[in-house]
């Protein structure tokens, strides 16, 4: 007899994803982004130059805190694979984290008035607290694809629906935190600060029980629970997996180094802290790359269309280079970086469906969970820690000190932050991508054979 969840039996994929289901699935990135944006380019911004914490400290946080989720992403693959509710595997944590999830991002940004050594552990303890609660709520995201439809071409449209989301959840913090900072604490950035999360933790919360109320699982793997041991049988010899893996890592040390040290590099280099909104509002073009890859997709393999985001997002990046303190070469070289970037960020995550079907397929075990979580939340946060690390330990030792007038030497450094640690990250990232087309050819034939067992 089949098991049902959600009223579908194993393996059934005839109830399509309809309207409000996609809008749904995109709304979970659009409001989990109106938080998780916040953190990614404004904490390292808001740990040294609000709540006024060393940014060697501060650099040591992130990396500490990024060391913890590489520890945790593991458990929160397997509680999701484990996990068999009414709801089905992935969708329940939208209904368990949310709560928490806004709760320890409104502390991160509430530091009290304390010594600078208390603040480093108020930060530290409540970034670690925040980042395990985030790999929580952000592991279902990706997860719950593969469980949505098992068609590929399908899953690379919920992609872009999710992607696209993301993009406008992205556009509108980038675009109003810093003014909104500014309004609501009329000159003191920690009550700004303060009011501004409050605002957008609520606003996050109640866009992620919409969403948890309007989307299905449908296809429920021959494998529903699945064990640590299980999970590792997964990834043997599941190359296409280790591919986007590594694939991904290195691209998000880049995207999260650019997003961490634009915000010094408009705000010291071009000397005008406006500049940091206006150049955040217009990376919603990334929309145009996110919105582009069902069409390219009928033309090049997944694989190819990664590679050529990475490709435009260097070439922008030493647009940006090249074009110094010429505010229009800038905006030239961010407006193609950012089409690159928005393919390259959408990709590995409509990829990761069909790693996890090659393991099944190849092992007998689909370990969504596991694979997923390390595949995007693991390769997402180590990202960003790595980011924060090198970003802050270049300009540690170039010799940035936070609110002043920067010396010509700190400036070389947020222009090494800003520019090389992007160009060699996603240059980087492509030579994985080199040896995956060999398994994309096999997809069609791993998901008729997947769907012979799952009868």
């Amino acid at each position: 007899m089949k098991t049902k969840i959600s009223g579908y039996p194993a393996g059934s994929t005839e109830k399509k994803v309809g309207f409000l289901e996609r809008l749904s699935y995109a709304n979970f990135d659009f409001s989990g982004q109106l938080v998780a944006t916040i953190v990614a380019s404004y904490l390292m911004y808001y740990f040294t130059d609000v709540a006024m914490i060393p940014v060697a400290a501060a650099g040591t946080i992130l990396l500490i805190a990024r060391v913890g989720d590489a520890i945790m992403t593991p458990f929160w693959g397997m509680a999701v694979d484990l996990t068999h509710t009414k709801w089905g595997k992935a969708r329940p944590y939208f209904l368990w984290l949310s709560i928490p999830y806004v709760a320890a991002a409104i502390m991160l940004f509430w530091t009290p008035d304390l010594s600078t050594n208390d603040k480093i552990w108020y930060c530290a303890i409540v970034y670690l607290i925040y980042g395990a609660i985030f790999l929580g709520l952000n592991a279902p995201i990706t997860t719950i694809l593969p469980l949505l439809t098992d068609s590929s071409r399908d899953r690379v449209v919920l992609n872009s629906w999710r992607l696209a989301g993301s993009n406008i959840g992205v556009f509108v913090v980038n675009s109003l935190t810093l003014p909104l900072v500014a309004f609501f604490g009329n000159g003191n950035d920690v009550k700004g600060f303060r009011i501004f999360v409050v605002i957008f933790a609520i606003l996050c919360l109640a866009g992620q029980l919409f969403s948890f109320k309007n989307v299905r699982e449908r296809v429920v793997p021959k494998t529903e629970r699945v064990t640590l041991r299980g999970g590792l049988r997964a990834m043997k010899n599941n190359w296409p997996w280790f591919i986007i893996v590594i694939g991904n890592f290195v691209f998000w040390i880049a995207q999260q180094g650019r997003q961490q040290s634009m915000v010094y590099y408009f705000t010291y280099y071009f000397n005008d802290k406006s500049l940091v909104t206006f150049f955040n509002s217009i990376s919603i073009i990334q929309l145009i790359g996110v919105i582009s890859i069902p069409f390219l997709n009928k033309y090049l393999s997944k694989s190819r269309i990664w590679a050529l985001g990475l490709v435009g997002a260097v070439l922008g990046q030493f647009i940006i280079m090249f074009s110094g303190l010429n505010l229009v070469g800038a905006i030239i070289g961010w407006l193609v970086a950012n089409i690159g970037s928005g393919i390259a960020v959408s990709m590995p995550f409509a990829m990761l469906g069909s790693a996890v079907d090659y393991g099944e397929w190849k092992n007998g075990i689909n370990a969504a969970g596991l694979l997923t979580t390390i595949g995007s939340s693991f390769c997402m946060s180590m990202g960003q820690g790595l980011a924060g690390v090198f970003n802050s330990k270049i300009m540690d030792i170039f010799g940035y000190v936070a609110g002043q007038t920067q010396t010509a030497h700190a400036l070389t450094g947020i222009q090494v932050s800003f520019h090389w640690i992007t160009i060699i990250g996603y240059a980087i990232a492509i030579i994985p991508l080199l040896m995956y087309q060999k398994y994309e050819k096999m997809e069609t034939q791993v998901t008729a054979d997947l769907k012979k067992v799952r009868q």
